[in-house]
């Protein structure tokens, strides 16, 4: 499932240039149970399968047994909300393990003593981590210098400066007697960098007043 939206597009451009390493570790390479499983049932009666804790735990001591990691994070609706500034400060580390939820969750013995960060990707629930976790991987990575050709497209994102981004336009200048605003063809660098400030205010006030 996460395997190719690690490898296409502006991940596996990054990859190419050694500017990131991804690697992906099934959990059943490490279990001990000889049918491979790595859940079950939970104490208390509760509904539903988790993922044990033994294969969890040798798989992360593995990693750690081959280098230095500065976090350990599990995908969990009930975790710190992702945001760009949490993206940003992933951005700045350099080994991260990202253990997927599954099933009705895992046992909560790893959150007490392996997880060193728990992080959502909204408040839903999906049937696995892994789209969490490449959602997470795409957004820190494509903040690494160098992995975007134009490193000032990345900085000028929705959610850098605490705003939505302002409408963008291209060619042709009108198109169905719809119109680019004439400030973006004026060449008035001041006008229009203040026109895009007012728009990026105006939509998040609109959109998203919950920034502001």
């Amino acid at each position: 499932m996460i395997g190719g939206a690690l490898h296409t597009s502006i991940l596996k451009r990054a990859q190419d240039k050694s500017l990131v390493e991804f690697g992906l570790h099934n959990l059943r390479d490490y279990t001990l149970d000889k049918h491979k499983r790595v859940d079950d049932y939970p104490y208390g009666g509760e509904a539903g399968m988790v993922l044990q804790i033994e294969p969890i735990d040798r798989a992360i001591s593995h990693l750690k047994s081959q280098r230095d990691y500065d976090e350990v994070i599990f995908t969990t609706p009930d975790g710190e909300l992702f945001t760009q500034s949490v993206a940003n400060q992933l951005s700045l580390l350099n080994n991260i393990i990202i253990l997927c939820g599954h099933y009705k969750g895992i046992d909560y013995r790893v959150r007490e003593h392996l997880v060193t960060r728990e992080i959502s990707i909204g408040d839903f629930v999906l049937t696995g981590g892994e789209l969490a976790a490449a959602m997470i991987a795409d957004a820190v990575v494509r903040l690494i210098p160098g992995v975007i050709g134009d490193e000032q497209s990345a900085l000028s994102d929705s959610f850098q400066d605490g705003l939505l981004a302002p409408p963008v336009y291209t060619r042709p200048a009108e198109y169905k007697g719809w119109k680019v605003p004439d400030v973006l063809l004026s060449g008035h660098e001041k006008k229009i960098q203040d026109w895009r400030h007012d728009q990026a205010v105006e939509r998040t006030k609109r959109l998203r007043p919950d920034l502001l």
